[in-house]
């Protein structure tokens, strides 16, 4: 047992101390990303807080108040039009108990009057515009805007509409996949291996094992974004869930030396969804490059007079 300690320790010791000096030099292993865009302010469902969600009317206050990315869900209708739509299931959105894949895109119903913002209890939006958009007509409007695209069903004609739009539109470096489904960012990535995507989840319980073993320096990432919650949003969502969970799953994924590994190889991390500047300089505190929130013009407001972080 002597003799085993005498071999093991010093091993782990080694092993410890080149993680740890890897990890803050990330560089001697692996190149850098040089993504074709780099993002510190993205419209949450094009800014859900201060005008209807994924209207075009949305995502054009968005980009007149700054943002540098747009954040969106992707859907097919029954007669193969992809729309911008965060729920398959349109009850929440419009009142009305369809889904999107069982309508034509004509007789798809208009959004409420007034919705209130997911991530935000009490608060509502409302707008002129209560259509819901095209994916065509986002990338026609906005052909150099950065946009994540989630993509929520395995749904092969979706993934290949929303591909080919892509390709058309020549955004293949500028528009990322995103799904939290491993099963369906595999689909995704080989439609078009081109775009960069994001961590699923599974992914990222993969990425804090390797972190916290020491693995991670010595693994190479093909993901080019980590978009995640900022836990702390969950304060106002339910106070008991806050006080079981939020604590320790703050303590355990908002690591600050993570987050700075992760960047210094090239990879965003885009926080969400900060809808308080509480939030977001918790958010800038912990190491994210990017702020995610449904309020561009709070985003904007923030870091024009925090300019030292823009």
């Amino acid at each position: 047992m002597i003799n085993f300690l005498y071999f093991f320790l010093p091993v782990l010791g080694g092993y410890t101390l080149t993680s740890v000096y890897l990890l803050k030099n990330p560089q001697i292993l692996h190149r850098k990303k040089r993504p074709a865009f780099y993002c510190k302010k993205i419209a949450h469902r094009g800014g859900s807080g201060e005008r209807i969600e994924s209207t075009m009317e949305a995502f054009t206050h968005a980009a007149e108040q700054g943002t540098e990315m747009l954040e969106m869900d992707c859907h097919l209708t029954h007669d193969g039009f992809v729309v911008v739509s965060h729920d398959e299931n349109l009850l929440r959105q419009t009142g009305h108990d369809v889904t999107i894949s069982s309508l034509n895109l004509q007789d798809l119903p208009l959004y409420k009057e007034r919705l209130e913002v997911t991530f935000y209890e009490g608060r509502y939006s409302t707008g002129k515009d209560r259509k819901f958009a095209l994916l065509e007509d986002v990338f026609k409007k906005f052909p150099e805007m950065p946009i994540s695209i989630e993509i929520k069903e395995n749904n092969h004609e979706l993934i290949k509409r929303v591909s080919d739009l892509v390709k058309r539109y020549n955004r293949e470096g500028i528009t990322v996949w995103a799904s939290a489904d491993s099963t369906i960012m595999k689909q995704c990535w080989k439609m078009n291996g081109s775009m960069p995507y994001s961590f699923t989840m599974s992914r990222g319980l993969l990425l804090l094992l390797l972190f916290y073993t020491g693995l991670l320096p010595f693994v190479p990432i093909g993901e080019s974004l980590l978009q995640f919650y900022l836990m702390r949003i969950f304060n106002s969502l339910c106070f008991i869930l806050n006080l079981l969970l939020s604590c320790c799953h703050f303590r355990i994924t908002m690591r600050k030396s993570l987050f700075r590994h992760l960047a210094a190889r090239g990879i965003q991390v885009h926080l969400f969804v900060c809808n308080t500047e509480e939030d977001i300089e918790a958010a800038l505190e912990v190491g994210a490059t990017g702020v995610m929130s449904d309020y561009p013009t709070l985003l904007s407001s923030y870091f024009c007079k925090n300019r030292s972080q823009d």
